[in-house]
């Protein structure tokens, strides 16, 4: 934003244009909101597999010892542990590999 201020402040009146690509590439933009939409699904993702170990574990609780809810709430949290983790590995590998791209040009 001082960047931008600073421009207008020395040379008058620019045209909005100018002022909107000062100091950004479209290639650049493209990437981040890439990472930013793919950040933001993964996260969501890993919300929701928060909230099935929740339910998982409430089951678990409320079973009263009947071995058949007893064993589908210990697979509810075990899905949702191994989504979890692959909502873990998505975010890294997605970031890696995007960050090696951005560098490589």
């Amino acid at each position: 934003m001082s960047n931008i201020l600073t421009q207008l402040a020395v040379s008058g009146a620019m045209d909005i244009n100018t002022v909107g690509n000062v100091g950004t590439t479209s290639g650049d933009d493209l990437k981040n909101g890439i990472v930013q939409a793919i950040n933001v699904v993964v996260g969501f993702l890993a919300l929701v597999c928060v909230i099935v170990i929740i339910i998982g574990g409430v089951n678990y609780m409320t079973s009263t010892g009947d071995a058949g809810k007893v064993k589908k709430a210990k697979d509810t949290i075990l899905y949702g542990l191994i989504g979890l983790i692959i909502c873990v590995l998505a975010f890294a590998i997605v970031n890696f590999v995007i960050l090696n791209i951005i560098k490589s040009n």
